[in-house]
């Protein structure tokens, strides 16, 4: 009898334990293409997707894969989730638990992240390696997939290795790493669908550079601390930044800050690169999320690449599992911050008075004469190396803040603005009658255009506005958009015009440049000889022009021109900015 009450309670065990951890897993290929070529192949998109499938099936409990929206190749977003605790419902969990998310193949030739990513997640997953305890680690196997199903082994001319990759443009041939702000492609949308429904806390985007040669295997590009601001700016800048650099130093592997040089010695020093919001680091920027780019050396065998960016996620996860209390209070306290500020910083520039002193492992490199061109061309010694210490210019300074509004009135016929807002889950009140509000209009005085394509726009720059208060007729079901909501920093961005990645600069207000009613000079003539007549004020004000600008004065048109522009029959909305501001 006693041994027949051992056998059923053994029985019952069993059958309340969850095993799946340990399922064997000798019937799914979870060798990736990166391991069977020694270090010389990466995955093909197929072969990345399946892998993903496959760990997943073999690790339930510890591994989810989802598919989100769609893109331009026409196929979905994935996202595969990490958690040894088998817990993928995130609103329970998030409280207690830090999010780590990884976005691969932004640009499918620089697949360093894809094959360590994908060892990563099958080690975590096989116990080979240590576990997080407080950390859900996501990925986006790979971003780029227009690109990455566009394989060659030519286009990145100075890579070495591996031996056949994905293509830097995606389906549409977009530039995804320009595309985050002003989302032009629909890979973009999608990415916003896993972004707000993670929230993450930590966010890396790996990568391959170029530039300049030196040491190193692994740079890093952390958003700019100064712009991300705070105590966040700062703990990023002071204690996430070095536990990175210790971490991968204790392992062997050196990093240095990414070299943002072009046909320049490092060592004559360098500047932080800015990250701006159109970048995938400065738009998560917006959100108070941690974020840095993986940047290893394009001249480096890619065996060692893969390695290193393989340790480097290693270490942030270790770091971002030791330090995630810490991490996820700075963050609330930074949406706090932009709840009760007045002011918003949106212009910086590096701080040449106030560089940083660091260490630099680089080669000997003198410019002479180029056996091609007859021209002088930088050229490296392998030869020499060195170590020195370098001016590293990571301090920027603010030359622009706004004052910020208490809300944005949106008429509700910029449906391209009002768009990309509800897809950054942005709280928008509808008006629920027509009404006349007395609002901030800015009047645009002046900008530069670019005169060769970018990204499919001609940017604007150097945007500069008047700002008066006026009485507005809004229409109902215009949106009334307040700051008092998480994506206070997404709103100011995009919605003031003088920042450099608003959408004003990216052209989608264009319309208001243009005049679209003029006048005829024969008839308008007369209505001028009238206008002058009848204000006293405005002849002085003409008559002064004339004598002060001999270009206005030689100027028939330019005359009438601006007399019509003192009119009434001059229209309201040229050059007006459509977006208005509700002030505090």
């Amino acid at each position: 009898m006693k041994k027949l009450w051992l056998v059923l309670g053994i029985l019952i065990c069993l059958s309340s334990c969850d095993f799946s951890k340990y399922r064997l897993v000798k019937d799914y290929d979870l060798e990736t293409r990166f391991e069977k070529s020694n270090g010389k192949e990466t995955g093909t998109y197929a072969e990345v997707i399946s892998f993903y499938q496959q760990l997943a099936d073999a690790y339930p409990s510890s591994i989810s894969i989802q598919e989100f929206g769609t893109t331009d190749s026409g196929l979905p977003l994935h996202l595969v989730m990490y958690n040894p605790d088998g817990e993928f419902e995130l609103e329970k969990i998030r409280k207690n638990h830090s999010i780590l998310l990884i976005n691969n193949g932004i640009h499918p030739g620089e697949s360093d992240g894809i094959d360590a990513t994908m060892m990563l997640f099958r080690d975590m997953a096989g116990d080979s390696i240590s576990s997080p305890k407080n950390t859900i680690v996501a990925t986006i196997p790979i971003y780029n997939i227009g690109g990455a199903l566009n394989r060659n082994s030519t286009s990145r001319t100075n890579q070495n290795g591996p031996a056949e990759y994905g293509f830097r443009g995606n389906a549409r041939n977009y530039d995804l790493n320009r595309d985050f702000i002003k989302a032009d492609t629909k890979n973009a949308f999608a990415f916003y669908e896993i972004f707000h429904h993670l929230d993450p806390d930590v966010f890396i985007d790996n990568h391959v550079s170029n530039g300049a040669d030196y040491q190193y295997t692994l740079t890093h590009l952390f958003t700019q601390h100064d712009k991300l601001g705070g105590n966040l700016g700062e703990y990023l800048d002071k204690k996430l930044m070095p536990a990175l650099e210790d971490s991968l130093k204790a392992k062997d592997w050196d990093i240095t800050p990414y070299v943002n040089v072009f046909n320049e010695v490092p060592e004559k020093g360098f500047s932080q690169f800015m990250d701006y919001p159109r970048y995938s680091t400065g738009y998560t920027t917006l959100w108070n999320t941690l974020g840095m780019m993986v940047e290893t050396h394009m001249l480096k065998p890619y065996k060692q690449r893969v390695e290193g960016t393989y340790e480097l996620m290693r270490s942030m996860i270790d770091i971002t599992d030791a330090e995630t209390s810490i991490i996820k209070d700075l963050r609330n306290q930074a949406r706090r911050k932009y709840l009760t500020d007045r002011h918003y910083n949106i212009k910086f520039e590096a701080d040449r008075n106030n560089p940083s002193i660091r260490e630099f492992k680089g080669y000997e490199g003198e410019m002479v004469t180029s056996e091609v061109t007859g021209q002088k061309r930088l050229k490296y010694d392998r030869e020499q190396p060195f170590t020195k210490e370098i001016e590293y210019y990571n301090n920027f300074v603010v030359t622009e803040e706004i004052e910020i509004p208490r809300a944005y009135l949106i008429p509700q016929g910029w449906w391209q603005v009002i768009e990309r807002l509800e897809k950054n889950r942005i709280k928008m009140e509808p008006l629920e009658q027509d009404t006349i509000i007395e609002v901030e209009v800015y009047h645009i005085d002046d900008y530069d255009t670019s005169n060769r394509a970018y990204e499919g726009h001609y940017l604007h720059s150097n945007t500069s506005v008047t700002k008066k208060v006026e009485n507005v007729e809004f229409r109902k079901g215009d949106l009334m958009v307040t700051t008092f909501q998480d994506g206070a920093r997404y709103l100011i961005e995009t919605l003031e015009p003088t920042a450099p990645d608003s959408f004003f600069n990216w052209n989608f207000f264009d319309t208001v440049l243009q005049q679209k009613e003029g006048f005829s000079p024969y008839v308008f003539e007369d209505i001028a000889q009238k206008l002058l007549e009848d204000n006293e004020e405005l002849r002085k004000e003409f008559e002064n022009k004339k004598r002060q600008d001999a270009d206005f004065r030689n100027s028939w048109y330019a005359q009438l021109d601006w007399l019509h522009k003192q009119s009434d029959n001059y229209e309201e909305a040229h050059l007006r900015y459509p977006i208005f501001r509700l002030p505090r």
